[in-house]
């Protein structure tokens, strides 16, 4: 096992990180820019870092800086949570390079899956059934358009290096193709620094259904079920579940051993999330891999009884994963993510928490690092925690998260809470009739149809 694990994170995912090391007795070092002095992750830590400024470029993503805080402390371990260098190749064979242990997938993985359309074909080569599209970045608008006549309209434009909805549009037809290619082609070299757009047909409603797996070093590949992550505002998500209502037992297994067939071709090591869209036939086609741990992994933590990120760790030190693949759900868990944001409009809202009473009681987890007095600061994502519950069944859960809900009080910024307590009680929502299009319609009920 690691002497020291050095987190290149912040936030709550740095201080999950931490909790887990510390219940396998492994010191942690954290990282921290100047406006999170203050944070948790640096409280609890048992040594920290200060490498930069504000801005992540200059302190985050600046792996120089990472490099020398491992170095100074004596790290051999570097976990990189979600986000910032988590899926950064580069930074993987850096560490490795500098005799550092990266918690994480082999870099050639990492970059195999994270190129879209190179992940597409693998998915096929694999047996995973794909959308119809093309079969790698698109030369021109000119052939885009071919293609979409021979697919069909509607169709979507994806970003070939990156996700998160940007370099992404959805094209009705051939009129606005090229407009839209060239906006996508646009959007996705400002964010990834890669212009290359690909193709596939788009599905009006699906539901969004995404795969924990986990690999080891050993040629183990397990899946650990599903969550359901329909419930998205541009591509973001705010609620997810596990399991999804939408599965039957055939299903889920068919999913499941798609998702590890994809794993044992790529030689899948550590912790990855295979992202589906499930048709309202039940087809499903392979749309992304993460690889890294996930914001919501909480939901399959509650129901399968994995320390994911326990388990993480112990893959990397070159353990076997020592459990089976597909366990059964036990009861049902949802989570909320509680974002520093105006309810209504979405605007962030940083600012000082001058009250943060975290609610308890039978079910419920709340992973944050806010503290009352903390000062949300302005530069990076708005995720103040995230609040999860679990109960017997999907309606014990959704009553679960509506009491925690009511005793979550923040004063001093706004947040989501409101938004979730509508979404909770929405007739749609409580009966499972989710898709990836649900806040469209919640928006038009939450106006009475005037939007």
């Amino acid at each position: 096992m690691f002497k020291k694990i050095l987190i290149a994170n912040r936030g709550e995912i740095a201080l999950r990180v931490i909790q887990a090391c510390r219940e396998l007795g492994i010191p942690t070092v954290a990282v921290c820019s100047t406006a999170d002095r203050e944070s948790l992750h640096v409280t609890y830590a048992d040594e920290d870092v200060c490498i930069g400024p504000p801005p992540s470029s200059q302190s985050y993503l600046d792996i120089g800086s990472i490099l020398s805080a491992a170095e100074i402390t004596g790290a051999d371990a570097v976990h990189p949570g979600y986000g910032f260098l988590a899926e950064n190749a580069h930074f993987a064979e850096v560490l490795g390079e500098c005799k550092l242990a990266w918690i994480g997938p082999p870099p050639e993985v990492i970059r195999l899956m994270g190129d879209k359309a190179q992940a597409r074909r693998t998915a096929a080569a694999a047996g995973v059934p794909v959308l119809p599209g093309s079969a790698g970045p698109l030369a021109s608008a000119e052939e885009a358009l071919a293609l979409a006549r021979d697919v069909g309209y509607p169709v979507i434009l994806k970003a070939a290096a990156g996700g998160g909805g940007r370099g992404m549009r959805i094209v009705r037809s051939g009129e606005e193709l090229a407009a839209q290619f060239r906006t996508a082609s646009a959007e996705a070299e400002k964010a990834f620094g890669d212009g290359s757009v690909y193709l596939e047909k788009y599905l009006e409603e699906p539901r969004h259904i995404e795969f924990q797996v986990f690999g080891d070093r050993h040629g183990g590949a397990i899946h650990l079920g599903e969550r359901e992550c329909s419930i998205q505002r541009r591509h973001q998500k705010l609620i997810e579940e596990a399991p999804s209502v939408a599965l039957t037992p055939e299903l889920r297994q068919r999913m499941g051993e798609a998702s590890v067939r994809l794993c044992e071709r790529v030689g899948y090591v550590n912790a990855g999330t295979i992202e589906y869209l499930l048709d309202r036939d039940g087809s499903f086609y392979f749309m992304e891999m993460n690889t890294r741990i996930q914001v919501e992994h909480p939901v399959t933590e509650m129901v399968t009884g994995v320390d994911l990120v326990k388990l993480q760790i112990a893959v990397a030190a070159g353990e076997p994963l020592g459990i089976r693949s597909g366990l059964s759900p036990r009861g049902h868990a949802i989570e909320c993510r509680i974002n520093a944001e105006d309810p209504v409009t979405f605007a962030p809202s940083p600012g000082r928490l001058q009250t943060f009473h975290l609610p308890g009681g039978p079910g419920v987890r709340v992973d944050t690092h806010g503290y009352e007095d903390y000062l949300i600061p302005p530069h990076y994502d708005s995720l103040v925690g995230k609040l999860i519950v679990h109960g017997r069944d999907r309606g014990e859960a959704i009553a679960r998260m509506q009491r925690a809900l009511d005793f979550f009080v923040v004063e001093g910024i706004k947040t989501s809470i409101p938004l979730h307590r509508e979404i909770l009680r929405d007739p749609e929502f409580r009966a499972g009739r989710l898709s990836t299009r649900f806040m469209e319609g919640f928006a038009t009920r939450r106006t009475g149809g005037s939007s």
